[in-house]
């Protein structure tokens, strides 16, 4: 099971531009007409009818109001929020939520639920190509209701594997890292989470070939994810499963123990 980035446009911003279109023709509104009254360019409003782009707040309230759809056009923003998770995600991100055993292995950054709200951000708002302010708020913001279920969900055990790496890229500068770094030894001290450092140079090319999440339901199905550039993949295969859960615990027998990797990132942080 895998998933795909979708090159389309999302299918509401193509209904709700269609549906501006139609309100404005119907009310005999010109389409520089609306562009000139909504303070904006013509080209702009017509990529937004044509879905090409998501039709903004402002340009749906004077549509309702110069095309006198009555609160019917400015309904549509509800559904032209963004999308809190990337489309590539978003099933991984389902099976998260009701997992009862969480474990995953980092190499290069923070693992998501272990993220400051600053680090996130740094993160999400560097993107490429760029995301938009409100794509990227929410986005930090569905990250962090993530996060909340290392304090929520007691009964479910969340395991880290970080490689050294992670704790000096300096992501949003040397004030945001060093938050970091004091944020990981806070949640640390959960009864139900464990962070583990595997230090450089161990467990050789096991350690850089990319991020694996491992994780099992309450029907006690197993599933693996793992991450690229631009790409990701869902596996319930039992075979590809267990390829990747040796691949973790080789990695976990070369890391750090629980209070080995407290240390470790204590001194990393007094670094900073």
């Amino acid at each position: 099971m895998s998933t795909e980035v979708n090159s389309q446009p999302p299918i509401a911003w193509r209904y709700c531009g269609s549906q501006i279109k139609m309100w404005r023709t119907d009310a005999g509104v010109g389409r520089d007409a609306l562009a000139k009254e909504a303070g904006y360019d013509y080209e702009y409003v017509k990529s937004m009818e044509n879905g090409r782009r998501r039709p903004t707040l402002r340009l749906l309230q004077i549509a309702d109001q110069v095309c006198g759809a009555g609160g019917k056009l400015v309904a549509a923003q509800e559904y032209l929020k963004p999308e809190p998770f990337p489309a590539r995600s978003q099933e991984f991100m389902a099976i998260e939520a009701e997992a009862i055993s969480f474990s995953c292995y980092e190499p290069l950054l923070i693992p998501g639920l272990l993220q400051t709200k600053e680090y996130a951000q740094a993160l999400i708002g560097g993107s490429c190509p760029p995301l938009d302010d409100e794509t990227v708020n929410e986005r930090v913001a569905a990250r962090l209701r993530r996060a909340d279920a290392l304090r929520r969900k007691f009964g479910v055990m969340y395991g880290f594997l970080v490689y050294e790496t992670a704790l000096h890229t300096g992501v949003g500068g040397e004030p945001v890292m060093r938050q970091q770094l004091q944020h990981l030894l806070q949640v640390g001290q959960l009864r139900n989470v464990s962070i583990q450092i595997l230090p450089f140079g161990r467990c050789g090319g096991v350690a850089l070939n990319g991020p694996i999440v491992l994780l099992e339901t309450e029907e006690y199905e197993l599933y693996a994810f793992a991450e690229g550039q631009g790409t990701s993949a869902l596996y319930v295969n039992p075979g590809k499963v267990s390829e990747l859960s040796r691949k973790h615990d080789m990695i976990r027998m070369h890391a750090l123990s629980v209070e080995e990797s407290a240390e470790f990132i204590r001194g990393v942080a007094e670094g900073q």
